[in-house]
């Protein structure tokens, strides 16, 4: 049996009282609705309820919450962006619905980030994004956990939305290295959208590109002020720490020459 919900514009009706958010390439999301999966599943081992399923994927963003075993769901996003849902997989397309339960059998505790080094520079050299500002995104989101999950539903380590793990092709959110792959792809997105511009790249990050557009600068949200004022914090933080390291290695090399002092210079972010 499959059911089907599309995620069309901002304007998608929902709920009253639920919050509606919006991801990378558009789509509304309902968010925090925290029994969403349980509805789902019994829908689907009961024909009878598959009113019931539409209805509420019409207006719920579905994501995994512990302690369902998502083994049993499977789901693809179509072209027009229509997610379909099944418990009885016939297509090549469907992928297994993971949550943070599968998050503790594949990923390994990354303890301060220090295990991420290694995965960080690898996708931020592929992407073309700064290390030391992904690595910023990660402490601010999750303060390098993997398994985090936000009230409104964001996953992982760079704390991406469903639909917007889905549109990056990320297959386990919670899994360090799909998760920083994801958030590294879409920071490049976001720096090329803004024209390089790392504050408002930061700003469309957490408030969406929509919100920055519309005001051409940051958007007067004090959550989203406050959220590019500590990424840049830990950015310019990592980048002294970066620079140092340099330095450090430098004289050991260096040790028995007189030479010129050696001096770093952190890009000014404006």
């Amino acid at each position: 049996m499959m059911v089907s919900a599309r995620h069309d514009t901002p304007r998608t009706a929902c709920a009253k009282g639920s919050k509606v958010l919006t991801g990378w390439g558009g789509g509304a999301m309902v968010a925090g609705m925290s029994k969403a999966w349980e509805h789902v599943r019994g829908a689907l081992s009961n024909a009878a309820s598959l009113g019931l399923a539409l209805a509420l994927l019409s207006v719920q963003l579905l994501f995994p919450v512990q302690p369902v075993d998502a083994g049993d769901v499977f789901y693809y996003v179509d072209r027009e962006g229509t997610m379909h849902f099944t418990n009885t997989p016939t297509d090549s397309r469907f992928r297994k619905f993971r949550g943070p339960a599968s998050a503790a059998r594949s990923s390994t505790s990354v303890a301060q980030g220090a295990d991420l080094t290694d995965t960080i520079l690898r996708h931020s050299r592929q992407h073309r994004v700064d290390p030391a500002l992904v690595r910023a995104v990660i402490k601010a989101e999750s303060d390098f956990d993997p398994t985090a999950v936000s009230r409104a539903g964001a996953m992982g380590l760079m704390q991406l939305m469903p639909l917007t793990a889905l549109r990056l092709n990320v297959r386990d959110p919670y899994n360090p290295e799909e998760n920083v792959r994801g958030g590294a792809q879409y920071l490049r997105y976001l720096l090329d959208r803004f024209h390089g511009n790392v504050p408002l790249a930061l700003a469309a990050y957490n408030a969406g590109e929509t919100r920055v557009e519309r005001y051409r600068n940051l958007p007067p949200i004090e959550e989203t002020r406050h959220y590019v004022s500590k990424v840049l914090r830990f950015y310019h933080a990592f980048l002294s720490s970066e620079s140092e390291a340099l330095l450090r290695s430098a004289g050991a090399v260096t040790s028995s020459k007189a030479s010129a002092p050696l001096v770093f210079a952190a890009p000014s972010v404006r």
